[in-house]
C-alpha cells in the first residue's frame, strides 16, 4: 500500500492581495493551507521574493561581498533599480528609505519621496517603501511618498499603532497597500489590523509585517509567530490573522557581524564570500516554511538559492 500522509483539516483561508499595476503586477497570498503542503490544500500564488535597493549609497555600511554585484550603480538608486529587474530578474523591488532616518542624513520627506517617485517611474514591477521606524518621520515620508506615487499601488511599511491614521489614511486615498507591522506577536498584529479595518483600510490592502529576526538573532520568534499567525488564520478561522505575509530579511542579515567578519578576524567562520549569502538565503526559506508571502532579499546568489527552493517545492 502506498503512503498516506496524515492530512490537516483547514477551514481558513489567506486573503490575496495584489501588489503594483499592470502587467507586472504581482498577487500574494491564496493558500488553503500551510505553505508548501500541496498534498492538504492549494498555494495558488507562489512565494515570491523582492530585492532592496536603497535610496542613499550604502558603500560605508556594506560588506565587499554584499557590494561586489552592485558596483557601478549604489550611488544612483534608479540604475539600482533598473540592474535589479534587467539584469537580475527582480519581479518585486523595496526601497529602503534609509535617508530620512532622523539619527543619520535625515533628508526631508520631500527629497525622499522624489527619490522613490523616480524609482517607480524608472521600472514596471511592484514596488514597496520601507521606512526607518520612527513615526514622525515615516508619517512625513509615506504621506508624500503616497501622493507622488498616487495610483501606482504602492505597499507602504512599516505601518505601526503610532503612526497607522496618518499612514493608513494616506494610502487609502491614494490607493496603496498598508504593511501592517508589529513586534513579534500575533495578538499586537490582529489588534493592528482591527484598527486598520476600522480606519477604513480593506483586506484586500493588507500585508503583515511580523517583524524579522536573522539567523542568530531571533530568527526562531520570527518563525514562532508566522507560524502562530498561519495556525490562527488557517485552522481556527480568524479573519482578522488571514493576511498575506513579508519578511525584510537581508536589511537584518547584512547588519549582523557574523555576515560581514572577514577571514581574518573569524577563519572558524569559512569563506566570507559565501558566509552572508547562506545566512540570508536560510533565514529566507525557514521564514518561507513558517508562512511568509514574500521576502526581501538583498544578495543575488542568495536569491538564486531561494529562488530555486521555491520551484522545487511548488
Amino acid at each position: 500500500m502506498a503512503f498516506q500522509p496524515t492530512k490537516q483539516i483547514y477551514s481558513g483561508k489567506i486573503r490575496e492581495v495584489t501588489l503594483g499595476v499592470g502587467d507586472k503586477a504581482v498577487t500574494v497570498g491564496g493558500k488553503t493551507a500551510y505553505s508548501f503542503h500541496s498534498f492538504e490544500g492549494e498555494m495558488p500564488n507562489p512565494p515570491r521574493v523582492a530585492m532592496e535597493i536603497w535610496d542613499k549609497d550604502p558603500s560605508a555600511d556594506w560588506s565587499e561581498t554584499a557590494k561586489a554585484p552592485f558596483a557601478g550603480v549604489l550611488s544612483d538608486p534608479v540604475a539600482w533599480a533598473k540592474k535589479c529587474v534587467d539584469e537580475y530578474g527582480a519581479e518585486i523591488l523595496v526601497v529602503q528609505t534609509k535617508s530620512a532616518d532622523p539619527n543619520a542624513d535625515n533628508k526631508s520627506a520631500a527629497e525622499v519621496a522624489a527619490v522613490v517617485k523616480k524609482v517607480a517611474d524608472a521600472v514596471d514591477v511592484p514596488i514597496i517603501v520601507w521606512g526607518v521606524a520612527s513615526h514622525e518621520k515615516d508619517t512625513e515620508v509615506m504621506k508624500a511618498v503616497a501622493e507622488q506615487c498616487s495610483g501606482k499601488r504602492l505597499a507602504l511599511s512599516p505601518v505601526e499603532e503610532g503612526d497607522y491614521k496618518q499612514i493608513g489614511a494616506a494610502c487609502l486615498g491614494y490607493k496603496h497597500v498598508v504593511v501592517s507591522s508589529s513586534p513579534i506577536d500575533v495578538n499586537l498584529a490582529k489588534q493592528l489590523n482591527i484598527l486598520l479595518g476600522n480606519l477604513g483600510v480593506k483586506e484586500q490592502d493588507i500585508v503583515i509585517d511580523p517583524t524579522t529576526g536573522g539567523l542568530g538573532y531571533g530568527l526562531e520568534y520570527t518563525y514562532s509567530v508566522i507560524e502562530r499567525i498561519q495556525q490562527a488564520a488557517l485552522t481556527q478561522e480568524d479573519d482578522k490573522l488571514q493576511q498575506p505575509m513579508i519578511c525584510n530579511v537581508g536589511n537584518e542579515v547584512w547588519k549582523s557581524k557574523e555576515a560581514n567578519l572577514s577571514a581574518e578576524d573569524a577563519p572558524e567562520l569559512g569563506d566570507p564570500a559565501k558566509r552572508g549569502v547562506l545566512m540570508e538565503a536560510i533565514t529566507a526559506i525557514d521564514l518561507l516554511i513558517a508562512g511568509a508571502d514574500v521576502v526581501i532579499l538583498r544578495h543575488p546568489e542568495a536569491i538564486k538559492l531561494v529562488k530555486g527552493f521555491i520551484a522545487k517545492m511548488m
